[in-house]
């Protein structure tokens, strides 16, 4: 986001015509004024966005104009400048609400060097009007050990270092947003503002205004000069949220911003150039959209560059466990509730449901059931409210769920962080792989045996030790280890097992 119109407020004729000289040169519209009189009308006629102002006018201390513009809604930033500089005028100055305080002489490059940073300082301020806090969740993003969320977070480690638009695609609830963070997290522009719009939520006669700007005038309500959403994310990341709710009359001008990238505000006609990253979400079938003429079929082939489905909750089941332990403990922290984890009851019941609000009716369904549950107990089945039936086959299924050793598909190029214990433990079983020596696949029975020896072995036979490395419970662990005796395969045998 650039400057366009810069005040000038010195009587120096030299200095005057040197400062003009550099702002000409940066394609910037220049007002002159020699006296406070003048400079006050100028500023009552039209805004300014910046203001070089001399300390010692003719009519006055340039002091008292700073402290007038500071209480004006469309205030420019201010540039003093003195050949009469001390400490304390400086601190005066910079008190009264001034960017930044220059002596005489100066050269052309310090004052190019200024601008620039008040650009950027006039750029972070408006993008910060926009911004919220990032989702408290944001430490649980890509939670999930599932097959899904390994293809998932392959396709964000490839593709968010580049600068592919983007289109990111599913369920309400199932986290689009936090996905869009995280490929802005991830990229080169995360240094940059990421600038949220979402395109449902504004009405149809705000919209254009919202993504593009208008101009002081440009209609009714438009009592000043207002830098769009595209503007804002200049050098960053626009997220375009429910990107289907686009009216169809936007349509046109969003297509020539993606191909072109420019565009002018509502009311103006000076072109501005951006160059932002795109990344836009939908929980419609956009294609369907486009068979029934309400979304334009080249609009949707330029968002559609790089199209990322993020799968439901029924689709990745194997991820409940994660996710509710995951909630669980946040939501212990934030409101102070010591719970215990989860009753058998409250885990068949979650493993039961079919979430159709999807990872945010999870989340939201723990934090009512922490808030709901006794502290130093459990939360149980009734504290989740869920409206299923819970009988003893669902309760043995969700253990097996629960219970099951964290191990994701061996061609997963990105996981999870573990801790220090279960990734020795993995170092331990990496090396048997998912065939045996003669290349023969093994059975997952198999697979889990090999792991579990091998985590014994690791933790010197220590079971408690054991069991956190593979992700289980200790109950779990000695019912396998039961088992394998029983077969007629102690695996154990010959370490000094012990459970602390």
């Amino acid at each position: 986001m650039s400057f366009e119109k810069i005040l000038i407020v010195e009587d120096d004729l030299v200095v005057r015509n040197l400062l003009q000289s550099i702002f000409l040169r940066h394609k910037l519209a220049v007002t002159c004024a020699d006296t406070l009189a003048n400079a006050a009308a100028a500023l009552g006629r039209e805004p300014f966005d910046l203001m070089v102002l001399d300390l010692r006018l003719p009519d006055g201390d340039g002091l008292r104009l700073l402290e007038q513009v500071s209480t004006m809604p469309e205030r420019p930033l201010a540039i003093m400048i003195t050949g009469y500089g001390s400490i304390e005028s400086a601190v005066a100055c910079m008190r009264a609400g001034a960017f930044d305080y220059v002596l005489k002489p100066f050269s052309p490059s310090q004052i190019d060097v200024i601008l620039r940073k008040a650009q950027t300082y006039r750029q972070l301020v408006k993008v910060n009007s926009l911004l919220s806090d990032d989702p408290d969740d944001a430490d649980g993003l890509l939670v999930g050990r599932s097959a899904a969320m390994s293809r998932l977070r392959q396709l964000i480690e490839r593709v968010a270092p580049t600068d592919a638009t983007v289109l990111i695609t599913g369920e309400s609830g199932t986290g689009k947003e936090m996905i869009s963070r995280e490929f802005y997290r991830r990229s080169p522009r995360r240094g940059q503002p990421f600038i949220k719009v979402n395109c449902a939520a504004i009405s149809q006669n705000l919209i254009e205004s919202e993504f593009f700007g208008h101009e002081r005038g440009a209609f009714t309500g438009a009592t000043e000069r207002r830098e769009g959403r595209f503007e804002l994310a200049n050098n960053g990341t626009l997220l375009l949220d429910e990107v289907s709710e686009i009216p169809a009359s936007l349509q046109a001008k969003l297509l020539r911003v993606l191909q072109e990238r420019e565009f002018e505000r509502v009311g103006g006609s000076r072109t501005i150039k951006v160059n932002v990253r795109i990344i836009a979400t939908s929980n419609r079938d956009l294609l369907s959209y486009v068979q029934a003429g309400e979304f334009r079929q080249d609009l949707y082939y330029r968002l559609n560059v790089f199209p990322v489905h993020v799968p439901s909750l029924r689709e990745r089941t194997d991820d409940i466990p994660l996710l509710a332990e995951h909630f669980l403990r946040r939501f212990t922290r934030k409101h102070g509730v010591k719970v215990t984890g989860f009753s058998d009851s409250a885990r068949g019941a979650m493993m039961a449901y079919r979430w159709p609000g999807n990872v945010r009716e999870l989340q939201n369904t723990i934090e009512r059931a922490v808030i709901l549950s006794e502290s130093g107990r459990p939360v149980n089945a009734s504290a989740l409210g869920l409206p299923v039936e819970i009988d003893a086959a669902a309760i043995a299924a969700a253990a097996q769920v629960w219970d099951a050793p964290s191990v994701v598909e061996p061609t997963a190029a990105i996981v999870e962080a573990a801790p220090t214990g279960q990734e020795a433990a993995a170092g331990a079983v990496a090396s048997p792989g998912v065939t045996d020596p003669a290349g023969q696949v093994l059975k997952l029975d198999e697979l889990e045996k090999q792991a579990i020896r091998a985590a014994l072995k690791q933790m010197g036979g220590n079971r408690t030790q054991a069991a956190a490395a593979l992700g289980i419970s200790i109950r779990t662990l000695r019912n396998k280890l039961q088992e394998y005796r029983e077969a007629g395969d102690p695996i154990d045998v010959g370490m000094d097992s012990t459970d602390a």
